[in-house]
């Protein structure tokens, strides 16, 4: 008798702990720079939606990311830990290890319902999902092919915001009512090659944007910067990435531009022929081309921004609608910022600040005080423990994460010092392998392979990082102190690799 009643017991307290679990939605974005966000202060164009979530819940300004790129930064959020303890370093030679341990692994161990909908870029196919349906690599804008789970390729004709949102509201209308959910939905959108919607392709024809301070950087004291592939002058094409095609044989091999219908299409070629049309009366050259497929990028990345925004909205309209708003986390992130011109560049990948920050919103209505602003240190690695500890799960030791709740609830005023950071990638866009640590104020960066050396920043007098000031006299002992602090970092972190090349370069 007693051992049936310990039992009863056990089990209610479990489905106690299970009706205060909250549902969780993470929304995670490509490249989208948190200077294009309006909650950020940003000035391009209104993200309405995206602000409503900072609105009812918490902004967070000082939120980055530990490896600058697409699959690293996914596989991150998802292990809570760094590219070289989940093994995913790059997008060139990983594929991810679905055994290992994840915050889905244990929110399913706990009864909850667990699904990734849309882009994941891990190479391999998602594992411990109670149902997943990604977009093969980096998918395509129109009428995405997806992954099923029984190995099937399915086309969804649409547009890839519209779609991943369909699939995402199919997949709630068809779960388990009675027990908790975890939906990560993985948006295309803003990703090269900025495709917009047809509906979104006139919208910012008529601005005119301002050329960032140091569009035309030239790289002084940089030599990682000076050698990278990602300017806007030279590396920005115009078939491929600014659709101002030479012909309709050109036209033809994207295969992009091929895969829509006939009505999309007339639509979206109408529209870049007139632009073509235009360009080819005005015959620029030098400066002012460079400067014309600046606006030309700041319009069709701003118009895939529109959409990825609207289906945010009808993410929190569907929670609203159904009764889910007051207990369900909404986290929106990009998986890294990316450069709107500033160095004259288009992507991402340095530790530098435009692609090292993240925008980073998150509502918990009843937990979270609306309109929070966040100053502490944080970033995508402490996703996985944040959820956990809101959904009163033991975070497992191996997380190297640390949960941002106590930030947010509790008043812990006390965060991170430091943040440590390792880019591994020796490929695309030429950008050099680096590791580096930021206090918020000083930056140190370690350069290694393609180029070799140290850069010093002070964000306070340098906010756009124009003037490495490593070995300049009077930064010595900041210099020093900062190295200790990496060193430390990168033991803490059990980064063998950037110990090693550290531990030579000091030598």
């Amino acid at each position: 008798m007693k051992k049936y009643w310990l039992l009863l017991f056990l089990l209610m307290n479990q489905f106690g702990l299970a009706a205060q679990r909250p549902n969780i939605v993470i929304i995670v974005s490509d490249d989208h720079a948190y200077q294009t966000i309006s909650a950020y202060g940003g000035k391009f164009m209104q993200t309405p939606n995206i602000d409503r979530i900072a609105k009812e819940g918490v902004r967070f300004n000082k939120a980055y990311v530990t490896n600058s790129i697409c699959g690293p930064s996914r596989a991150v959020i998802l292990t809570g830990k760094y590219s070289h303890k989940n093994g995913f370093k790059d997008n060139i030679s990983a594929n991810f290890n679905g055994a290992q341990n994840s915050f889905i692994k244990e929110l399913g161990k706990v009864g909850y319902q667990t699904a990734w909908i849309g882009k994941w870029h891990l190479q391999s196919n998602p594992e411990g999902f109670s149902f997943w349906q990604v977009l093969p690599g980096q998918g395509s804008y129109y009428n995405p092919d997806f992954i099923m789970m029984n190995g099937e390729r399915k086309r969804i004709e649409g547009y890839a915001s519209d779609v991943v949102e369909d699939v995402a509201e199919e997949w709630l209308n068809k779960r388990d009512t009675a027990k908790p959910f975890c939906l990560v939905i993985g948006h295309k959108n803003t990703h090269r090659t900025w495709m917009p919607d047809t509906r979104d392709l006139r919208l910012f024809t008529k601005t005119q944007f301002p050329l960032p301070e140091n569009f035309y950087d030239s790289y002084e004291t940089r030599a990682a910067a000076a050698v990278q592939d990602m300017t806007i002058d030279k590396t920005m094409r115009m078939g491929y990435d600014l659709k101002m095609f030479e012909n309709k044989a050109e036209e033809e091999k994207e295969l992009s531009i091929k895969r829509m219908n006939p009505v999309q299409r007339k639509a979206y070629m109408e529209f870049y022929d007139s632009v073509n049309s235009d360009l080819k009366q005005r015959n620029l050259t030098g400066k002012a081309l460079t400067e014309w497929k600046y606006q030309r990028y700041m319009q069709d990345y701003l118009a895939t921004a529109a959409s990825l925004d609207r289906n945010i909205g009808r993410t929190l309209a569907y929670l609203d609608n159904h009764q889910l708003t007051k207990n369900t986390i909404v986290i929106y992130v990009s998986d890294q910022g990316f450069y709107m011109g500033e160095h004259g560049w288009f992507d991402k990948r340095f530790m530098y600040e435009e692609s090292f920050r993240t925008p980073m919103v998150m509502r918990y209505p009843g937990i979270i005080p609306a309109g929070s602003i966040n100053e502490q240190l944080v970033m995508n690695l402490d996703i996985a423990p944040t959820i956990l500890d809101a959904a009163k799960i033991q975070v497992p030791t191996d997380m190297q994460g640390k949960s941002f709740l106590p930030l947010v609830n509790r008043n812990q005023k006390k965060g991170r010092d430091a943040m440590y950071y390792h880019y591994y990638e020796n490929g695309e866009h030429a950008v050099s392998p680096h590791f580096g640590i930021s206090t918020g104020r000083y930056k140190l960066i370690r350069f290694y392979t393609r180029v070799e050396g140290w850069e010093l920043f002070d964000l306070e007098k340098d906010p756009r990082e124009m003037k490495n000031i490593y070995g300049q006299k009077g930064y010595e002992k900041i210099t020093e102190k900062l190295k200790k602090q990496l060193l430390q970092l990168i033991k803490v972190y059990e980064d063998n690799e950037a110990e090693k090349i550290f531990t030579e370069s000091t030598h």
